[in-house]
């Protein structure tokens, strides 16, 4: 099977290498996430022509490789990738495969996100295995916070300009109408959740720092023991338990793991389960950055105001 994919993928770099890399003068760019893609067309608009690699439903750090990406990635003039590790499981093999010196980490056409972005949980001691998929760099679910969404646009804007300086007027008016509407929409969502503010919550991974943090969310537990690792039959008693012993009501499920466990915690703990979509393409609704933080907070303050009754 290896063999096959791997002579799949040199004979369509071959076929792939006559053509040009991006059509009419457009800026080909692929993004590691929807997010990263939806922020990159705000910025770019008729300029650029974007594709993501991994689709919003999926878990990002476990996205199945496929030939395609590989092409995509051989035909890219800028690759955005999510950093801090994220897509360290499946996406550099991709990149080296991919035979494009523009896109490799380290060229001018290779953009990491978090470089901006503001990173919670950077860890202060030594990360082991045995801690679970611990981020070493930091907690790379940044974009949920919509200042950090603000920052990527603009890394990707002052990289748009770098690349296509004639364009850059264009890229500078894309950002600047974004932000506007960004930060009409953070007014909103924050008179929307501001009742809520302190709001005690449990999630299935730590995929929510950032959006907990800006909202002003208390994230007591995890329905995982560790990162990544399965919920035990022990740690799903002691989370029942603390839930109980706190009052929690709402618990955090992305759409990509199994309900099993959350449906039974809900059972015996009387909470809700909200399944939020933690990136654009999550949900059909989510088609772009504002439509995201709109279903997720429409969606967390109906389950609020059920559960608190205000």
């Amino acid at each position: 099977m290896h063999n096959r994919f791997s002579l799949f993928v040199a004979a369509a770099l071959m076929l792939a290498g006559a053509r040009p890399a991006c059509a009419g003068g457009k800026i080909n760019i692929v993004t590691a996430t929807e997010d990263l893609a939806a922020l990159a067309r705000e910025v770019g608009g008729d300029r650029v022509e974007v594709d993501s690699l991994a689709r919003g439903y999926q878990d990002p750090h476990f996205v199945e490789p496929k030939p395609s990406f590989i092409l995509k990635l051989n035909r890219a003039d800028l690759l955005i990738v999510v950093g801090r590790e994220l897509e360290i499981g499946w996406l550099p093999p991709l990149i080296t495969q991919s035979r494009n010196s523009k896109i490799q980490p380290g060229a001018a056409g290779y953009l990491d996100a978090s470089l901006t972005a503001r990173i919670l949980e950077l860890p202060t001691g030594q990360v082991t295995r045995a801690m679970g998929d611990v981020h070493p760099l930091g907690n790379p679910h940044y974009w949920l916070d919509p200042d950090n969404g603000r920052r990527i646009a603009q890394a990707i804007e002052k990289k748009l300009a770098e690349m296509s300086p004639g364009d850059a007027a264009s890229f500078a008016a894309h950002y600047a109408d974004f932000d506007r509407r960004l930060s009409a929409a953070e007014k909103r969502w924050d008179g929307e959740m501001a009742p809520y503010r302190g709001m005690k919550i449990v999630t299935y991974h730590r995929s929510w720092p950032n959006f907990a943090e800006r909202f002003g969310l208390d994230v007591v537990a995890y329905i995982e023991p560790r990162p990544g690792i399965p919920p035990s039959p022990s740690h799903t008693l002691e989370l029942m338990q603390e839930m109980k012993r706190q009052g929690v009501k709402i618990m955090l499920v992305e759409p990509y793991f199994d309900l099993k466990t959350p449906d039974a915690i809900a059972r015996d703990t009387g909470a809700k389960v909200l399944v939020m979509a933690p990136s654009v393409g999550g949900e059909k609704e989510t088609t772009d950055y504002l439509k995201l933080f709109d279903y997720d907070i429409n969606m967390l303050t109906t389950a609020f105001k059920q559960v608190s009754g205000k």
